[in-house]
């Protein structure tokens, strides 16, 4: 009896100990830390690029232009003191810009880079009917980068954390600044 009401304590413990996962919904937002996360990254990068497309200079601009601009997303920096992952910040941009349909995406200079060795190899190895031809790219009209920076206010054991994002969406042929805006998230943390 002793033994078999060790085994049963051995089981209790043993599955309290037990890690638990569930699946949740990707758009749920949860701030477990309280540093940027994937919820700030989503929320501004909207945010941004729907101020950004409604934007009366941006308006005067492709009315000016004719044409749906080709927009390039270039290089946030990211000068916060946490490990903020700028490429999948990046993604979340170019995501809105191209699912707006009110600009065109021109791929980043590294993804140009494969495409173009790609059409290199095409034309010694494919078959000439369906090889790409050089020539055809289309050209950005207009660069966005920025920066993203942080403020912290400490205290005891509460923390505020300013989170604040700039991009500048600029004319690659005159160096003209189209489009300016900025993003704030503030978070208060208590430990």
């Amino acid at each position: 009896m002793l033994r078999i009401l060790n085994l049963v304590m051995i089981a209790l413990i043993s599955a309290s100990c037990a890690r638990s996962v569930s699946r949740i919904d990707p758009n749920q937002q949860i701030d477990l830390s309280g540093r940027w996360n994937d919820s700030d990254s989503r929320m501004v990068a909207n945010k941004m690029v729907t101020e950004l497309l409604a934007s009366d200079k941006f308006k005067d601009y492709s009315k000016t232009l004719g044409k749906k601009p080709a927009i390039i997303v270039g290089l946030i920096h990211n000068k916060t003191s946490e490990h903020i992952d700028a490429d999948n910040y990046i993604k979340k941009i170019e995501l809105a810009i191209y699912n707006s349909g009110i600009a065109d995406l021109v791929e980043s200079d590294s993804f140009r880079d494969k495409l173009r060795q790609e059409r290199a190899e095409q034309q010694d190895f494919a078959n000439s009917t369906t090889a790409s031809t050089w020539g055809k790219e289309v050209g950005a009209n207009l660069m966005l980068f920025g920066e993203m920076t942080s403020e912290t206010d400490v205290y005891n054991k509460k923390r505020v954390v300013n989170y604040i994002t700039t991009l500048f969406l600029t004319d690659i042929e005159t160096n003209k600044r189209v489009w300016y805006g900025q993003q704030e998230i503030k978070k208060y943390i208590k430990d």
